[in-house]
């Protein structure tokens, strides 16, 4: 029993850093060692996660972290516990919005470092989400795949009325054919359900579908449900090492873009 109580010991502070960025994947897919057969065949439809695929998401960060008494590293904590818990819904057949799970941990992962914080405090904190702007390359790395005439499909687990607002605000709306949320199935992303859900929106089988996105969880997600994936290596952001690896990895999604155009 003792040296079973050591060797839990040891592996439990593990488990919890592989909940946050650790410094030697960040911003290294290479370090994913998972590979398979590049996809040659160009997508139909293109599918975009939103939140810091699309939209940078430094003004949420700022704002949270400000709640949490400056403390970056428990504003990390929070996203990895909003996920958690978006999973932990999900595979208990439930479903609630992504807003509000994100306000309910924000006040969880205060209280576990003994801030108070009200539930009205917990959602103004994270209202910044509706007011993002894009990262810079975005317009027109939409525009040249619009252009070639591409489906293009943001796929987000933000609920309908907050996608929405958040690509009007951000002025990329126009770029889209169709707008999915995941609160028109009931599930988070990444269950393997979610994206067959949306392929059959989109009316295409799986292999012709491509998720670009920035979360290698996201990106693991689609690949297991047979889509094609495109992975933007935003700062902190990296890939699974145990998922298959993405048919595209770039650092923007203007690169992202020019590689999907050069698709036979």
């Amino acid at each position: 029993m003792k040296n079973r109580r050591t060797f839990l010991q040891t592996v439990a502070p593990i488990g919890l850093l592989s909940l946050v960025n650790i410094e030697g994947f960040a911003n290294n897919p290479e370090l994913s060692t998972n590979k398979h057969e590049v996809a040659t065949d160009k997508p139909k439809v293109i599918f975009f996660d939103v939140n810091e695929t699309l939209l940078d998401l430094e003004p949420l960060k700022k704002s949270v972290v400000a709640k949490l008494g400056g403390n970056k590293e428990l504003g990390t904590l929070w996203f990895t516990t909003m996920l958690q818990y978006s999973l932990v819904v999900t595979v208990s057949d439930q479903y609630m919005d992504f807003g509000s799970i994100g306000a309910a941990t924000l006040r969880m992962v205060a209280k576990n470092n003994k801030i108070d914080l009200s539930e009205d405090e917990a959602k103004e904190a994270v209202m910044p989400i509706l007011s993002l702007k894009p990262h810079p390359e975005v317009m027109d790395a939409l525009a040249r795949l619009k252009k070639a005439g591409y489906v293009l499909v943001s796929f987000s687990n933000s609920s309908n009325k907050a996608v929405k607002s958040q690509l009007e605000f951000a002025g990329i709306d126009s770029f889209f054919d169709q707008i999915l949320s995941v609160e028109d199935y009931g599930k988070f992303k990444p269950h393997t359900e979610v994206y067959k859900w949306a392929a059959r929106k989109m009316n295409v089988k799986n292999v012709d579908c491509m998720l670009v996105a920035a979360h290698g969880w996201d990106v693991g997600g689609a690949k297991w449900a047979g889509w094609q994936t495109a992975f933007v290596s935003r700062p902190g952001q990296q890939l699974f090492p145990l998922a298959i690896r993405p048919d595209i990895v770039k650092d923007d999604l203007l690169k992202v873009a020019n590689e999907i155009l050069a698709l036979k």
